[in-house]
């Protein structure tokens, strides 16, 4: 999980930048451009991540995670063909129907403690998600945007061989079918609300970061390399947060430190408006993220434990969702406001979800 996030973000972190090289457009045009090329991909992961769940559940997990790193690869390798962006829309759109690996990782997480299980999956992701943007940046620069895109590619493959040969077996079938009881379809329901809020106020930056950089006193020529480093920040704080996930779900209950997270994050993300330079910005960024990344292990833990291989691939696609509807909503609401105003629209959309905390208590 780790290495293939880590490609994942290798490539994301320089993607809108290679959408303004490519475009024809005026910057209003390419700004909803690079929303809907980010978004895209996940937006046809929500739909096809039940499905997979689903297969997963009457297959082999492990296999299915090979397949789709593989397929995931050869999308990569799509987006290095491709030559405008309506080619490089379809390429991401490909890559949406491959499914997400994640999906077939969370099912696996059952048995033993579950919560510290699907704290780590997160953290290997969010781990690979810190130090890609800042590879991904040198290396576009190093190899040039195509470049790095085959680069990612192959990353992709060899993380396919590697589970493949060396990655753990899942269990019977008839196993995890025991210890599997009725999905409550209203606590999901919950789940996802709060994770679909939290994430996206993760995924969100990077699409923006062209646009926002500039205000904070920072040159063109710097743009690529300071935008890799405030995603950097924004990883580092993630993986924080979801490593000590465990021990904060013990200090208070569920209910009580879900809608505190929440809440900080949504305040402190509308804080972002008010940096004066860049590292006012990435130490606001630091702690809005560092609040809500231990909310997707602590409320998603206790779904996994006993839910079907498709309400999994539910909570999935809420988390994946982010990836559409946050690079969309900010890039919509900068091209016609300010960055001020993204920020609060992104802060309520947060606060709007801390009531369903007390639902995902159950």
């Amino acid at each position: 999980m780790l290495i293939g996030s880590f490609a994942w973000s290798f490539v994301s972190v320089t993607l809108p930048f290679h959408i303004q090289r490519v475009s024809p457009l005026d910057d209003a045009a390419t700004m909803r451009w690079t929303g809907w090329i980010l978004g895209i991909s996940p937006l046809v992961t929500v739909v096809t991540a039940p499905f997979w769940g689903r297969l997963a559940d009457r297959g082999n997990p492990k296999q299915l995670y090979v397949l789709t790193e593989t397929l995931q690869g050869i999308g990569f390798i799509g987006m290095a063909l491709a030559r405008g962006l309506l080619e490089l829309f379809v390429a991401r759109l490909a890559l949406g129907v491959m499914g997400a690996a994640s999906t077939f990782a969370f099912m696996m997480a059952r048995g033993g403690d579950v919560r510290r299980q699907v704290a780590w999956i997160q953290s290997a992701m969010t781990i690979g998600q810190v130090f890609g943007p800042l590879i991904g940046a040198v290396a576009a620069v190093q190899l040039g945007f195509r470049g790095s895109f085959l680069f990612g590619a192959s990353i992709l493959v060899g993380c396919a061989l590697l589970v493949r040969w060396g990655g753990p077996t899942p269990a019977p079938r008839e196993a995890v079918t025991r210890a599997t009881r009725p999905t409550a379809w209203r606590e999901v329901g919950a789940v996802c609300a709060i994770v679909l809020a939290g994430s996206t106020q993760v995924i969100f930056l990077p699409a923006v970061l062209p646009q926002v950089l500039p205000g904070l006193g920072i040159a063109p020529p710097d743009l690529l390399v300071t935008g890799g480093f405030v995603i950097f920040v924004s990883g580092v704080a993630a993986a924080l947060g979801a490593l000590v996930s465990p021990r904060l779900a013990v200090v208070a209950s569920e209910r009580v430190v879900t809608a505190g997270l929440l809440g900080a994050s949504s305040l402190l993300i509308a804080c972002l408006g008010l940096a004066s330079s860049v590292s006012l910005f990435g130490a606001v960024r630091f702690l809005q993220v560092l609040c809500i990344a231990p909310v997707f292990p602590i409320v998603v833990a206790r779904v996994a434990q006993h839910a079907s291989g498709e309400a999994i691939g539910v909570l999935n696609s809420a988390r994946i969702a982010a990836g559409f509807i946050g690079p969309v909503v900010a890039t919509t609401v900068l091209s016609w406001s300010s960055p001020a105003v993204c920020y609060v629209v992104l802060g309520a959309i947060g606060l709007a979800c801390v009531p369903f905390a007390g639902v995902a208590r159950r």
